[in-house]
């Protein structure tokens, strides 16, 4: 492809290729369309319906009118939550134990194992059309793409991360920015075309371009906003430049306080200390703390952005009236990030205009840690600034208006919910392979009693760090550290570690994630390194 093309021409191109069915069926199915959403290294607390200063007011009015789980939880990073996400296992039984690299096991192998189906392909026995759009991430070979995974419509960025203007490499170590679409690779030049909208604009156009309109369709719309590099238009920047300017312990305290007032959090949970590598705001200099307020204005408009794209997604199914009989779920693949990439020897430098395509940075602990308000630590860590995520779901007459349930609930839930609602069945088998059997449970029941709750068991390990949430007690140990005991009733933010008051807990929580552990294919991570 000549390097002058636009992506724009290359996406229409392609599309004109898809045969057309004009206009909708007057009676659409009475199955479901779904719409399945997903953020990138977005915190908990970065919804204004979850706490937030940041404009999002389309994803606000979905939890106003839908239904919001407040200890919803993913897998900690992408590629495992991903993983989890479209396959309803845990991450080391689809075979994404860590990220796209052969660890050399089969719950490391780096990508979807034979074993597993994913929701699109699940979906399509039920006479779904399917897209996906966004980044993909669960594996780089070809078994592993989106265009042989189930979706008949794809615009997949293969990889972890990109810039948002182009598809220039973030890395001197060989590594590549790949963009696939319907399984053909393709490069972005267009340098004016942001890549939220990218994202947007292919799942709208699939929309249209759908061969059976009669039948429903299922929208994976995987954002890569707001991971790094932070990047975003002028004019979003514009709207949040000076506004952080208080620092991120008054906007720590501020998010908290609008938490507990939203029923997000309860009171007696309280707020973690600032992350001990931060300074305190009042502790920099006047050109320190803009340097750090247009990082967080950038890092604010990215997620502004995505909003007004979901916004545009939404207005879409109304003009189509499928508004109506359609699932829409949102949720984070992991916590805010800690990563500091201008320190990254193998990041390309470029230190242009903070923003631009000539800038290469991330907003860093001290604001991934106002991203995670109340909770402590990061993406990549199983305490809860690492796997708790916000988590909306609206579905019209099926679900009440400005519901808040706090039933504990996994990113492996999603899968089963989609399936029930799809009248489709989970097999036993699929095509020539045993499937494992589904890890979640349907958040169905939820919809219509949100106050409902059960006892749920979780784990997770992730790269050394490890836990178990059973009922309101939780074990945790960052890597090579000793096991931490929370009693999550009266203290999520994890502020007082009770282990060595509750021994006998910790042995009997450490001995049924270690037989978790062991049925998944959990291996030390010190050893595969």
């Amino acid at each position: 492809m000549n390097k002058n093309t636009s992506f724009r021409i290359s996406l229409i191109g392609a599309l004109a290729i898809i045969s057309l069915v004009p206009g909708w069926a007057q009676k659409p199915s009475e199955k479901p369309n779904i719409v399945l959403i997903l953020a990138d290294d977005m915190g908990f607390s970065d919804l204004g319906s979850f706490g937030s200063e940041i404009r999002t007011p389309h994803l606000d009015k979905l939890a106003q009118e839908g239904l919001r789980i407040t200890q919803f939880y993913n897998s900690g990073r992408c590629c495992p939550s991903r993983a989890a996400l479209l396959t309803g296992l845990y991450p080391h039984q689809a075979g994404v134990g860590d990220m796209v690299q052969d660890k050399g096991t089969p719950a490391y192998q780096g990508y979807l194992s034979k074993n597993s189906a994913t929701i699109a392909q699940l979906l399509k026995t039920g006479g779904y059309n399917t897209i996906v759009s966004g980044k993909w991430h669960v594996g780089l070979v070809p078994s592993a793409w989106a265009v042989n995974r189930g979706f008949d419509q794809s615009f997949t960025m293969q990889n972890n991360g990109s810039s948002y203007f182009n598809s220039e490499p973030l890395y001197n170590d060989g590594r590549t920015v790949t963009f696939q679409l319907n399984g053909r690779e393709i490069q972005r030049y267009d340098t004016s075309r942001y890549l939220t909208q990218a994202i947007t604009d292919f799942a709208i156009e699939s929309i249209d371009h759908i061969k059976d309109q009669q039948n429903p369709f299922f929208l994976y719309l995987a954002y890569n906003a707001p991971h790094w590099p932070i990047q975003a238009l002028p004019e979003d920047i514009a709207r949040y430049k000076g506004q952080y300017l208080q620092g991120w312990d008054a906007l720590r305290e501020a998010r908290y306080r609008k938490l507990v007032s939203l029923g997000i959090i309860q009171k007696e949970w309280k707020l973690s200390p600032r992350y001990e590598k931060a300074k305190a705001w009042n502790a920099l200099s006047v050109a320190e703390k803009e340097q750090w307020d247009t990082r967080m204005a950038i890092y604010a408009a990215m997620i502004d952005r995505m909003d007004q794209c979901i916004g545009q997604v939404l207005a879409k199914l109304k003009a189509i009236g499928r508004d109506r009989n359609t699932l829409v779920i949102f949720v984070s693949d992991n916590g805010g990030s800690s990563d500091t990439v201008r320190e990254w020897s193998y990041v390309t430098p470029k230190t242009g205009e903070p923003g631009s395509v000539h800038s290469i940075d991330s907003y860093d602990p001290p604001w991934g840690n106002a991203s995670n308000t109340p909770f402590k630590l990061f993406k990549k860590n199983t305490h809860e600034g690492g796997i708790a995520s916000p988590f909306i779901a609206w579905f019209p007459g099926r679900i009440k208006a400005n519901a808040l349930s706090t039933q504990v609930s996994h990113i492996t839930d999603i899968t089963p919910t989609i399936l029930e609602l799809a009248g489709v069945h989970y097999p036993a088998t699929f095509g020539n392979e045993k499937l494992t059997p589904l890890a979640g449970s349907s958040l169905t029941s939820l919809f219509q009693n949100p106050q409902a709750t059960h006892v749920k068991t979780i784990f997770w390990e992730h790269e050394g760090s490890r836990a178990v949430r059973k009922g309101d007690w939780k074990l945790v140990a960052e890597i090579n550290q000793p096991w931490e005991l929370y009693d999550l009733k009266n203290d999520r933010s994890e502020n007082d570690n009770l282990a060595a008051r509750f021994p006998q807990k910790v042995k009997e929580l450490e001995s049924e994630y270690l037989e978790w552990a062991a049925k998944v294919g959990v291996v030390d991570w010190n050893t595969i390194k």
